[in-house]
């Protein structure tokens, strides 16, 4: 495995993401923020947290995988949501949890940020995911 993800005891717990990640390996994956959008553009889940977290976390799978990666090689997430409160943590964390056993996504998470936002892409986009992995 190139990737060994930690939570030292010594920061916040419980968080549903890993504090720390370390990867070894030489080949780097990049992926640009994914959204709740099917290959042919129509929106997916308009209005939803949950289904756009869910729909753009499966977008972030197909991309990874179309480099060779899968989450277990992702040691960053970034997660950027649209009117962001602390009270809808429970529909993004929904979202994640929905897909999370389809797409391979650990629980906890690799390191991840959640960045609160104006707005994204469009108006009809709630949330965008960017993903970072290293493969041998």
């Amino acid at each position: 495995m190139t990737v060994h993800l930690s939570s030292p005891d010594s920061l916040m717990q419980p968080v549903p993401y890993h504090h720390v990640a370390v990867a070894t390996g030489a080949r780097q994956v990049h992926v640009a923020g994914q959204i709740a959008r099917t290959a042919d553009g129509r929106s997916v889940a308009p209005g939803d947290l949950t289904g756009q977290v869910a729909h753009a976390l499966r977008n972030t799978h197909a991309a990874l995988e179309s480099a060779g990666a899968g989450f277990a090689d992702v040691v960053r997430l970034t997660f950027y949501v649209t009117g962001w409160a602390p009270d809808r943590i429970a529909d993004f964390m929904a979202g994640v949890h929905d897909v999370a056993a389809e797409i391979g996504l650990p629980t906890p998470m690799p390191p991840a940020s959640l960045i609160g936002v104006d707005y994204l892409f469009e108006p009809d986009v709630l949330v965008e995911v960017e993903a970072t992995a290293v493969l041998d």
